[in-house]
C-alpha cells in the first residue's frame, strides 16, 4: 500500500490505476467507485503475484478462520427462517394466531434484515469485519432465544424484528469479510462456501425440526436460537481483521476529514456505478422473491396438494435444499474459471427452466428428482453474488454494498410467501409455481444490460 507523502496528504486516488491483476478487466468494465479512495498502486494480497509467491495463491489460517466464521454465521440463519415456516402452524395454534398475524411474522422478520443490512453494513466499513460481524450474531442469537418466552403475538413480533435485524447483517460483513481475505483467483468459490452456510442451516432445520418439534415444542426450538452466542466469542477471539481492510483503515484515519468516504454514496458514484448498483438490486429481489416464495410454500405445497406429512414434506424438502448446496458449489467453480456474467446467465436461463417443469411433475420419485434439479438453478446464484458486489465495489463501501443492495432484495423478496399465497388461493399451487418461473427472466435481462465482468480484478 502507498504510503502518505511526508506532508501528509494523500495520494489522488484518482490517479490510482483500477486494478494491477493483469488477468481482470482493464479500464473498460471499471467503474470510478472501483478507485475511490486507493492507493497509488495495488500490492495488497488480493491481487495475484506474478513471481509465484503461495501467500498469494493460498488461502492461509486467517482466511480459513474467516471463512468458518461467514459459513457459521449465515448458517444460523438458514436454519432460523427455515424452522420458523415449519414451527408457524404450532405457533398459530399454541398462541391464536391469524393467518395474517403468522405470515407478518416471517415478513417482520426481513424488514428487520433490511434494516439490520444498512445500518451494520455502515457500520462494518466503519468499524470492522469482525467487530460488527459479532456484534450481529449476538444480536440475532439473544432475540431468538427471546421468542421461547413470548406470551402472544405482539412481544413475539417484536423479538423477530429485532432477530431479523441481526439476521440481516451476516450475510454481507461474512461476504466482505471473506472476498478480502482469500485470494481473487478463489473469490467465487470461496463466496459459494459462505452461501452454502445458509443451505447447512436450511437442510439441519429440514431434517431436524419435523423431529424436535414435537418433542420441545416451538419454544424449545427457539431456546436453542442463543446456542450461536457461543459461537460470536470464537469470532472475536479467533477471527483477524483483512489486511486489506487494515490498510484501508489506516488511510482514513490519515485522511483529511473532507477526503473521507462516503460509503452510501459510492453505491451510485456516477452513471456506470448506479447502472451497476441498480443490476445487483434487481438480481438480489428475484433471486430471494424466488427463494421465499418457494422454500416458505414448499412444504405446504407437498401437503395439501400430494398429502404429504410433516416428516416426509421435510425429506422432499430437504432433496430440494441438497440440489441447491450443490449449485451453489458449482456456480463458485464455474464463475472463477469461466467469469461472473456467464455463470450467472446459464443458472437464470436454467431457474426459468426447471421452475417451470417442476410446477407440471406429480409423482413422488418426479418431485424428488425434480425438485433436487430446480435447487440447483433457482439457489445456486448465491454462490456468486459476495465475488460480484465485492469486485464492483471499493473497501471503504463493500460491506456497504453487500448489505444494502442484498437486502434491498430480501425486502422485495418478502413479498415473495406473499405473492405466491395470492396467486395459489385464487388459482392453485402449481399454477403459483409456474408464474415465479418468469421472474427469472427479468434476471436475464439486468444481468446482459447492466452488471460489467470484474472476474479476478484485485480489491483496493
Amino acid at each position: 500500500m502507498s504510503p502518505a507523502s511526508p506532508s501528509g496528504s494523500q495520494p489522488d486516488p484518482r490517479s490510482a490505476s483500477v486494478s494491477q491483476n493483469p488477468q481482470a478487466p482493464q479500464d473498460s468494465d471499471a467503474t470510478p467507485a472501483d478507485v475511490a479512495f486507493a492507493p497509488a498502486a495495488s500490492t495488497h494480497v488480493n491481487a495475484p503475484d506474478p513471481s509465484g509467491d503461495p501467500a498469494n495463491t493460498a488461502p492461509r489460517g486467517h482466511a480459513v478462520r474467516a471463512l468458518i466464521a461467514s459459513v457459521a454465521g449465515y448458517a444460523m440463519d438458514g436454519f432460523d427462517l427455515l424452522m420458523l415456516g415449519f414451527m408457524l402452524p404450532a405457533i398459530s395454534a399454541d398462541l391464536h394466531l391469524t393467518g395474517a398475524q403468522a405470515g407478518s411474522l416471517v415478513t417482520w422478520t426481513l424488514v428487520g434484515a433490511v434494516v439490520g443490512g444498512i445500518v451494520f453494513g455502515l457500520l462494518s466499513d466503519r468499524f470492522g469485519r469482525v467487530r460488527v460481524l459479532t456484534w450481529t450474531i449476538l444480536l440475532f442469537a439473544v432475540f431468538t432465544g427471546l421468542c421461547a418466552l413470548s406470551r402472544g403475538y405482539a412481544d413475539l413480533l417484536v423479538y423477530r424484528t429485532i432477530a431479523g435485524i441481526g439476521l440481516g447483517g451476516e450475510f454481507g460483513i461474512g461476504m466482505a469479510l471473506v472476498a478480502e481475505a482469500w485470494p481473487a483467483r478463489l473469490r467465487a468459490r470461496a463466496s459459494s462456501y459462505v452461501g452454502l452456510g445458509w443451505q447447512a442451516g436450511v437442510l439441519a432445520a429440514a431434517l431436524l425440526t419435523p423431529w424436535l418439534l414435537p418433542v420441545i415444542g416451538w419454544r424449545g426450538m427457539f431456546a436453542v436460537g442463543l446456542l450461536p452466542a457461543v459461537a460470536s466469542f470464537f469470532v472475536r477471539r479467533r477471527v483477524e481483521e483483512p489486511e486489506l481492510f487494515v490498510a484501508h483503515r489506516e488511510r482514513v484515519a490519515q485522511a483529511a476529514p473532507q477526503h473521507k468516504p462516503r460509503a452510501l454514496r459510492l453505491l451510485v458514484a456516477d452513471a456506470r456505478t448506479a447502472r451497476a448498483s441498480l443490476g445487483v438490486a434487481v438480481l438480489c429481489s428475484v433471486q430471494n422473491f424466488g427463494y421465499y416464495g418457494l422454500m416458505i410454500w414448499l412444504p405446504a405445497y407437498l401437503a395439501k396438494s400430494f398429502g404429504y406429512s410433516l416428516t416426509k414434506s421435510g425429506l422432499w424438502t430437504a432433496a430440494t435444499v441438497a440440489g441447491m448446496a450443490l449449485g451453489i458449489w458449482l456456480f463458485g467453480v464455474a464463475a472463477d474459471r469461466f467469469g461472473r456474467r456467464p455463470a450467472f446467465l446459464f443458472y437464470q436461463a436454467g431457474a426459468v427452466a426447471m421452475v417451470f417443469v417442476y410446477a407440471q411433475l406429480s409423482t413422488p420419485f418426479a418431485l424428488l428428482i425434480g425438485g433436487a434439479a430446480m435447487g440447483v438453478f433457482v439457489n445456486g446464484m448465491i454462490g456468486g453474488y459476495g465475488a460480484l458486489i465485492s469486485e464492483l465495489y471499493p473497501t471503504a463501501a463493500r460491506a456497504t454494498a453487500q448489505n444494502v443492495l442484498f437486502n434491498i432484495g430480501r425486502a422485495v423478496g418478502g413479498f415473495g410467501p406473499l405473492a405466491v399465497g395470492a396467486v395459489a388461493a385464487r388459482y392453485s399451487f402449481s399454477t403459483a409455481l409456474a408464474m415465479l418461473a418468469s421472474i427469472y427472466v427479468l434476471d436475464i435481462l439486468a444481468t446482459l444490460f447492466l452488471i460489467p465482468e470484474r472476474r479476478g480484478a484485485a480489491l483496493d
